[in-house]
């Protein structure tokens, strides 16, 4: 990743990228777009982008952000349905941060026709 590319691992600039999402001048048009929308919001500490794009029935009241974390990376591992011509779909995806790593199984489904995060299983 160069410094002017997306947290999320893609090439183009944060702008291009998720920015977009985060401001919401567009939606993730795929469970992995969200997914990685998600985790560079995560990054960025952006609590209301987080809140809007999960669930209603599992989202919870505030997302805590631990000050001491430091994301380092996301590398998507799998994906099964989510495209623009699924109901929903699963990520499975490993994101590093400094000393260590979570590696989960995601999933999400169309709300209003837009893409949200519901819940996930860590992997081993």
């Amino acid at each position: 990743m160069t410094s002017r590319s997306c947290p999320c691992g893609l090439s183009e600039p944060y702008a291009k990228c998720c920015g977009r999402f985060h401001r919401g001048e567009a939606a993730a048009a795929t469970a992995e777009a969200l997914m990685r929308s998600r985790y560079c919001a995560f990054v960025k500490e952006d609590e209301g982008y987080l809140l809007r794009t999960w669930h209603p029935r599992t989202r919870p009241a505030r997302v805590e952000f631990d000050p001491g974390m430091r994301w380092t990376g996301l590398e998507i591992l799998g994906t099964s349905q989510g495209s623009a011509f699924h109901s929903v779909g699963t990520v499975t995806f490993r994101a590093s941060y400094r000393g260590g790593s979570l590696h989960e199984r995601s999933r999400f489904e169309r709300v209003d026709g837009a893409w949200v995060y519901v819940d996930g299983d860590f992997q081993e």
